[in-house]
């Protein structure tokens, strides 16, 4: 009778916490994709080639992934309330500032400080969604706050367009950047971890922790675990099973950072779009986007709550949204307007669904190293954002994008093999001081 009760009083207060990062994430988004938007007319202002723009659209990830592990060791080190606002602020800067550049190498080294400070993001993402959430809502917290890159770029790429319209490229940085501003101190003032905020009550810290939550730290008297020892970046590169995600996640953002850098620029360059017009249908794959990660993240919670085997269930919605990302090819076969939105929106509804993919580091990861695990899951994902738009800007400088598109179909082929034949078992990995932890435990109990 009193856990009836219990659940009735239990607060909600995860859901407000989700909320926050739900925006950080479409700031986060926003702050990657303004220079998509503003790629056509700033090309010309500053006279960049085809091959120089796919450099300058790669300049974020070079600094971005190279600084996952990083990233990852600091978000296990750091609050989360702290670093984000600091990431939110002084990425917030680097995006404002790039109004005021003058030519390629100083909009390259802006972009790498963005990329710098925006490196711990998703690590911090994933430690929240693993303190305030237990394993069997974990993949809807993470389709939730994942789909906060979709929903805004959907409903702000529009906008961005009009901002550029009406105030030009460098009026859409200054816009972009003093919104992150404003949000890196509301995120610092209404943030707190599940131990510390004054809302949740112990109903709802026993239903976090007894599915799975993990906020309490180290049980005292248990064995330090040091983050820093090259024996636990071992543990996290050495498993074939991580190795299949991280491939799995390479071609997830080899899809998703087409959309995000040459995107508008194939509408209006390579199909003839006018640039207003195409600020308003690229929001459609944007919405397919978020609706594959809704449904895949839904999806995925209801099979494993219906007992199906965690792998199953997380990896199924995975290999079918990387196949379908496949379809982005079809667009090369016809010049309806319409087919082609429809073929790209198809392949980003297929990658959203294949987005979910951050829920293996909560599975797999050692227990005291998902900051590492996420930040090293991040950087061989990232190593897209680094490729995808060079290799893109070569092949389309001859003023054909149809390779581009089917270089992009073919990593998603390869990263649903990459799941099936990789991704082994799915359970949880261990530090061995968390094996000594874990016998001390026993021991203890026996």
């Amino acid at each position: 009778m009193k856990q009836s009760s219990d659940k009735k009083q239990r607060t909600r207060v995860r859901y407000s916490m989700l909320a926050l990062v739900f925006v950080n994430v479409a700031i986060n988004y926003l702050d990657r994709t303004n220079i998509s938007v503003a790629a056509t007319e700033m090309g010309k202002d500053l006279n960049l080639s085809t091959v120089e723009l796919g450099y300058i659209f790669s300049a974020f990830g070079w600094a971005y992934a190279a600084l996952q592990i990083p990233g990852g060791l600091i978000a296990d080190r750091f609050g989360p309330r702290v670093l984000y606002a600091f990431c939110l602020i002084t990425w917030s800067i680097a995006t404002l500032a790039q109004a005021f550049i003058r030519g390629f190498g100083a909009l390259f080294s802006l972009r790498l400080a963005t990329g710098t400070f925006e490196a711990p993001s998703y690590p911090i993402n994933n430690r929240v969604v693993t303190s305030w959430f237990p394993d069997h809502e974990r993949a809807s917290a993470i389709a939730l706050y994942v789909s906060g890159q979709f929903i805004g770029l959907a409903f702000l790429t529009p906008v961005l367009v009009t901002i550029q319209y009406y105030a030009g490229w460098k009026g859409l940085f200054i816009t972009t950047g003093l919104v992150g501003l404003v949000w890196g101190v509301v995120w610092y003032l209404f943030y707190r971890d599940p131990l510390d905020h004054p809302r949740v009550n112990q109903a709802e810290l026993d239903y976090i922790e007894e599915g799975g939550g993990l906020f309490r730290g180290k049980k005292p008297g248990a064995p330090q675990v040091n983050i820093w020892k090259w024996e636990n970046l071992r543990q996290v590169i050495s498993r074939r099973t991580l190795w299949g995600v991280y491939i799995g996640q390479f071609a997830v953002n080899a899809t998703l950072w087409f959309f995000l850098t040459w995107f508008p620029t194939y509408l209006v360059k390579y199909r003839g779009l006018d640039f207003i017009k195409s600020g308003y249908l690229a929001s459609v794959p944007f919405l397919a986007a978020c609706a594959g990660l809704l449904l895949s993240g839904f999806l995925s919670d209801k099979l494993v709550q219906q007992g199906k085997s965690v792998g199953m269930a997380r990896k199924t919605p995975i290999i079918i949204g990387l196949l379908l990302s496949v379809s982005i090819i079809g667009a090369n076969y016809t010049n309806d307007t319409a087919l082609i939105i429809f073929f790209l929106a198809l392949a980003f509804f297929g990658s959203g669904m294949a987005l979910i993919s951050w829920v293996f580091v909560s599975i797999l990861s050692p227990k005291h190293l998902i900051g590492l695990t996420g930040g090293v899951f991040n950087f061989m994902g990232n190593l897209a954002s680094i490729v995808v738009p060079i290799a893109i800007g070569y092949l389309a400088k001859d003023g054909n994008f149809a390779p581009a598109l089917v270089f992009i179909g073919t990593l998603g082929f390869i990263g649903a093999c990459s799941y099936i034949f990789l991704v082994g078992k799915v359970e949880r990995g261990s530090t061995p001081d968390e094996a000594k932890e874990d016998q001390l435990i026993f021991e203890k109990d026996q």
